[in-house]
């Protein structure tokens, strides 16, 4: 049978909503798939789950067992050992619709597209109620890598909402450390590639929220390992080759993943000295990705005609320039925190 579609599960202690997820895998409207479970060193039944399916699913569900090293280190595993035209990735604790693989692929095959994106919800996992609807804004559309366009940066990372071909990212490798490896991942792919992307609006995952995501717990080393790999985002690129015609969007994505996100993240750790680290933060992206200054992504000219979201991030890129990026921190959490309001970035 000719595989349309490889699914990676990363397996790790997960018994409790594993069953919840191959169900649905397993019942894919798709029939040519291949489901691959990657058993990360579990503790728990999660092996043996992922045994049962195989054998009740020998034609679609194949189980790997391996030691521990980190969801990264199962998807890697995961994606090398994938043989469809397409591959795709699903967090073992979410439920993805029984059309998520027929609905993605028919959708890139239909555009010729080297990577397909769907719509998505996330789900309060203790209340089993829908906190937001996303990726759906874009209705169907497609759209050409151009690193003279920012889009890419602001395209959605996250890895289960779409399909890869598998040709173009066959040889990428998740990078070990935790957060950000799916947007690196992404801008990988584009790097190695990736030149044509369809959307539509249909949402086929359900993505579980959980209050002990990484929000809670983000500390120094994270933001270290942030650091080093976006510098070997930045060795790729230039080994690849087209690092000049790529530095702007690259310098972009350092800028809103270092200089926003992760700064309002780890500023929920009570023993990081947030201006210092601010300050630390401002010197590494002046040294290493200096267009972030004079980008003309963050011109009021480029920003303040797409709305609320990017008049935000040009005024966050002025508050850095001003050396009082603190007050961005300051402001955020009154809005998050106090009056519940949330700009996604």
């Amino acid at each position: 049978m000719e595989i349309k579609v490889s699914i990676v599960v990363p397996v790790y202690n997960a018994e409790e909503y594993l069953e919840k997820c191959l169900e649905p895998l397993v019942n894919q409207t798709l029939r040519e798939i291949e489901i691959i479970c990657v058993d990360d060193g579990s503790k728990d039944s999660s092996g043996e789950i992922i045994d049962r399916y195989q054998n009740n699913y020998p034609d679609k569900v194949r189980a790997f067992h391996k030691k521990n090293g980190g969801e990264w280190s199962a998807r890697t595993y995961g994606l090398k050992k994938a043989r469809g035209e397409y591959v795709g990735f699903i967090d073992n604790d979410d439920v993805p619709e029984i059309t998520w693989a027929e609905k993605l692929y028919t959708a890139a095959k239909k555009n010729n597209a080297d990577i397909a994106f769907c719509g998505y919800d996330r789900i309060d996992l203790d209340t089993g109620k829908v906190v937001a609807t996303e990726m759906t804004q874009y209705g169907i559309m497609n759209k050409e890598v151009d690193f003279n366009d920012d889009f890419i940066v602001y395209a959605n990372p996250s890895l289960w909402n779409k399909i890869y071909k598998l040709n173009k990212v066959k040889n990428i490798e998740f990078l070990p450390f935790r957060g950000c490896n799916d947007t690196l991942f992404l801008i990988h792919s584009y790097m190695y590639g990736v030149k044509k992307l369809t959307f539509i609006p249909d949402v086929l995952y359900h993505y579980s929220l959980r209050s002990s995501s990484q929000i809670h717990n983000m500390n120094m080393q994270d933001i270290e390992n942030l650091k080093k790999y976006l510098l070997v985002t930045k060795e790729n690129a230039i080994k690849q080759g087209i690092y000049e015609e790529f530095k702007y969007c690259l310098d972009e994505m350092a800028f809103l993943h270092l200089g926003i996100s992760w700064m309002y993240m780890v500023s929920y750790n009570k023993t990081v000295k947030m201006r210092k680290l601010m300050k630390d933060v401002t010197k590494y992206l002046d040294e290493e990705f200096p267009t972030w200054r004079k980008s003309k992504f963050f011109k009021i000219s480029h920003c303040f005609p797409k709305g609320i979201k990017f008049i935000a991030i040009w005024g966050v890129h002025l508050l850095y320039k001003m050396k009082i990026p603190i007050i961005y921190i300051l402001s955020y959490r009154f809005l998050v925190d106090k009056l519940h309001i949330d700009i996604k970035w």
